[in-house]
C-alpha cells in the first residue's frame, strides 16, 4: 500500500472552502507535508471588492504559511492554482475552460465550502450547503482521474440523536425536493415555514449539512470513492505548523477572549457539559488520513461505499465548561490580554432566570453607563452593541452548550494505526502526549498575535494593566457594598426596623 506522501504525489487536488478555517490549514499542510503533489486547485470567488488573487494572497501572507515558505519557498507559486467559481451558483460559475481543466486533471477533491452561520435563512443555507454540494458532485462525477471525494460535514448535523455514530442517519427531508423548494419559493414564505420544516434540528446550518450527507451518499455510492468527514468544534492549532494559530472567535476561544476582556461575565450553559473540540491541525491530519485510506482501499465494495468519520474529542481530552473557565482564570495572570474593559470575572450558570438577571446587571447596565460616558466625551458608543451581539450569540448557541451528545470516533482513531512509522510525526494524532492545560495556555498566549493582531504585545505591561484593573474592581466592589449598607441603615433604617421586629418576636414568645 502506498504511503500518504506517495498517494498524494503526482496528483492534482481540488479544494473548495479554501478561505475557511480548515481550508487554510489544509492548503498549508498539503503544500508542506506532501510537497510532490502536482497542482493544488483552489475554487475561490470575488468577495467584498477583493478579487480571488487578492483573497488568496491575504491567506498565504498569514503567519500560518511562514514555515512553508522557509521549507519550500516556491511551493505557493509553483503548485497553487486559482479557479474562479462560486458554489452557490448553478454549475459553480465555472468557465468552460476551467471546467475542462478540472475534469481532465483532478484526482482528489476536498469539499469544505459551506456557510457555518447559525442564523442563515433556509433558502441561503440550502442553496449554499446542499445544492452547492450537488453542483460540485456533478463536476466530480465527470472527472476522468477521480480517486477520492471527501466532504466536510459536522458532527452536529444529527443532534436529534444523543449518540451520533460514524454512519448515515435517516434523512430529515428529501434533499432533492428541498433544493427545488429553495430555488422556487421566495425567502419570506420560506422563513415562515423554516421552524416546522427543519423539525428537530436546531438551525438551518445543521439541517442543510444533514441533507448534504444524503446528497453525497445518493450520488457517490457505487460510482466513486467518497468520505463524509464530520469535525466537531474546530479550534486553534496544537503545534502544526505553529502553536495557537486561529482566525476566528468561534468556540471556546471566543468565550475566553470575551471573558479576558472583561466583557463577558456570565454564560448560560451546563457547567458539567463536556466541550467536544478538536485542534484544527489534528483535524486536517485526520482528514488527509481518511482520504488516503479510501483512495488506497483494495476492497471493491468498501471502496465504493461512502465512509463516515467523526472527528471528535469523545473523551480523548475531556474538559467541562466549568473547568475551561477555571483554567482561563488561572492562565489569565500568566498571559493576560493587553487591553480590557474591566477585570475579568464571572462564571457560568445552567439557570435561565439567573442568567437573565446577570445579563441585566453585569452586562447591560454597565454597558449603558459606559456608552453614556462615551457620548458625553463625543466618542462613538459601542458597548451596548457588543453586549447585544454576545447575548444573541449565547441564545443561538444555547442548544449546543446546554445538551450533551456523544460522538464515537472509533473508526477515526483506527485510521492512525495504518500509518507507517516514518509518517507518524507528520500525519499522526499524537493523542497520548496531549496536555489540555498546556494546549489552552498556548491558545491564550498566542491570541494577541494571531487573532487580535497585537504585534507589539508586551506581557509584562499587560500584567501591570491587569493588576490595576484588579485593584479598581475591588475598590468599586467595596464602594458599592458600603453604599448599600449606608442606604439600608441611614435612609431605610433597616437595622432599626429589624431590631424592632426582633424585640416584638421575643415578646410574643415570652407571652
Amino acid at each position: 500500500m502506498a504511503s500518504i506522501r506517495e498517494f498524494y504525489a503526482g496528483r492534482s487536488i481540488l479544494v473548495t472552502g479554501a478561505t475557511g478555517f480548515i481550508g487554510k490549514v489544509l492548503i498549508e499542510k498539503l503544500l508542506r507535508s506532501c510537497p510532490k503533489i502536482d497542482k493544488l486547485y483552489i475554487l475561490i470567488r470575488s468577495k467584498k471588492g477583493q478579487s480571488p488573487e487578492e483573497r488568496i494572497k491575504a491567506i498565504t501572507d498569514l503567519p500560518l504559511f511562514d514555515k512553508l515558505k522557509l521549507e519550500y519557498p516556491n511551493a505557493i507559486g509553483d503548485k497553487l492554482r486559482l479557479i474562479n467559481g462560486d458554489v452557490t451558483e448553478l454549475g459553480m460559475g465555472l468557465s468552460k475552460s476551467d471546467e475542462d481543466l478540472l475534469i481532465e486533471n483532478v484526482s482528489v477533491v476536498f469539499n469544505g465550502a459551506a456557510s457555518v452561520r447559525f442564523d442563515d435563512t433556509l433558502k441561503y443555507a440550502v442553496l449554499m450547503n446542499t445544492r452547492g454540494t450537488r453542483e460540485l458532485l456533478n463536476l466530480v462525477l465527470k472527472m476522468k482521474k477521480i480517486d477520492v471525494f471527501l466532504h466536510i460535514s459536522t458532527t452536529y448535523c444529527n443532534v436529534d440523536h444523543q449518540v451520533v455514530d460514524e454512519r448515515l442517519y435517516p434523512p430529515h427531508a428529501d434533499w432533492r425536493k428541498t433544493i427545488e423548494i429553495a430555488e422556487n419559493i421566495d425567502e419570506h414564505h420560506l422563513q415562515v415555514l423554516t421552524e416546522k420544516y427543519i423539525g428537530a434540528l436546531p438551525n438551518t446550518y445543521t439541517f442543510s449539512k444533514s441533507l448534504a450527507e444524503h446528497c453525497v451518499t445518493d450520488l457517490c455510492t457505487g460510482k466513486i470513492p467518497a468520505v463524509v468527514f464530520r469535525p466537531s468544534i474546530v479550534i486553534a492549532t496544537r503545534n502544526d505548523p505553529v502553536a495557537g494559530w486561529l482566525d476566528n472567535f468561534n468556540g471556546p476561544i471566543g468565550l475566553l477572549i470575551a471573558s479576558g476582556k472583561g466583557i463577558l461575565r456570565t454564560c448560560c450553559t451546563n457547567p458539567d457539559l463536556k466541550a467536544d473540540y478538536m485542534p484544527v491541525d489534528t483535524c486536517v491530519r485526520a482528514l488527509l488520513l481518511a482520504a488516503w485510506t479510501k483512495g488506497t482501499s483494495k476492497d471493491p465494495k468498501e471502496k465504493l461505499d461512502v465512509s463516515f468519520y467523526n472527528c471528535s474529542n469523545n473523551d480523548l481530552y475531556p474538559i467541562t465548561m466549568k473547568e475551561l473557565i477555571d483554567m482561563a482564570k488561572k492562565h489569565m495572570w500568566e498571559v493576560p490580554l493587553s487591553t480590557m474593559l474591566w477585570y475579568p470575572g464571572g462564571g457560568v450558570t445552567p439557570y435561565r432566570l439567573w442568567y437573565y438577571l446577570n445579563v441585566i446587571f453585569l452586562h447591560l447596565l454597565p454597558a449603558v453607563v459606559i456608552d453614556s460616558i462615551l457620548r458625553l466625551l463625543n466618542h462613538k458608543p459601542l458597548l451596548v452593541k457588543i453586549q447585544r451581539r454576545i447575548y444573541i450569540a449565547n441564545i443561538a448557541l444555547h442548544h449546543f452548550i446546554t445538551y450533551q451528545w456523544s460522538f464515537p470516533n472509533y473508526k477515526l482513531l483506527a485510521l492512525e494505526e495504518r500509518l507507517l512509522p516514518e509518517e507518524a510525526e507528520d500525519f499522526g494524532y499524537d493523542r497520548y502526549n496531549f496536555n489540555v492545560d498546556d494546549y489552552f495556555f498556548n491558545c491564550m498566549k498566542y491570541v494577541p498575535l494571531y487573532l487580535l493582531k497585537e504585534h507589539d504585545y508586551n506581557p509584562e505591561q499587560a500584567k501591570r494593566n491587569l493588576y490595576r484593573m484588579y485593584i479598581l474592581d475591588r475598590v468599586v466592589r467595596i464602594l458599592v457594598l458600603a453604599l448599600i449598607v449606608w442606604y439600608c441603615t441611614c435612609k431605610v433604617n433597616l437595622m432599626g426596623y429589624l431590631g424592632t421586629k426582633l424585640v416584638d418576636f421575643y415578646e410574643a414568645i415570652l407571652i
